[in-house]
């Protein structure tokens, strides 16, 4: 029997070990939201964290919701036609990261559950944390 890791979703599998980004400059914040008609953005779906060696953290809620955690780049937009679209962009000040652009990675923390998997990340700047979750299958970002 083969065993499981720690942090390992049944559905979407272990991601990456967030650690990597100790020590690693947060140079950029791209995000995804979903609009539909004329509303404003809330909340993102998924945010895409670009570090000082270029390397791009992807994080998001899986369908089981977990916190998903994986390196890959940010997607394109899309066109949902009657149920909207989908638009990915620089997130100037729309997620509490805005305020540690500039700032190293001091340290990275995940909850786990052993059944679900990775429950949400912490990530600690200088200046404070930023806390990556999920509610009810959304993605909630949040500053401490």
């Amino acid at each position: 029997m083969e065993s499981k890791r720690w942090n390992e979703c049944p559905l979407h599998g272990a991601g990456v070990r967030p650690d990597y980004l100790v020590g690693r400059r947060l140079e950029g914040v791209l995000a995804s939201w979903h609009l539909y008609g004329g509303q404003q953005r809330s909340g993102p779906l998924d945010v895409w964290l670009i570090d000082s060696a270029e390397a791009a953290t992807h994080v998001t809620t899986g369908s089981d919701w977990c916190l998903i955690v994986e390196t890959s780049l940010p997607f394109r937009g899309y066109d949902m036609a009657e149920l909207g679209r989908i638009e990915v962009a620089p997130a100037h000040g729309e997620t509490p990261f805005a305020s540690h652009l500039g700032e190293r990675v001091l340290a990275v923390r995940e909850e786990t559950d052993p059944d679900l998997g990775r429950l949400a990340l912490e990530i600690t700047f200088g200046s404070g944390r930023v806390r990556c979750d999920t509610w009810s299958g959304d993605l909630r970002l949040s500053s401490e």
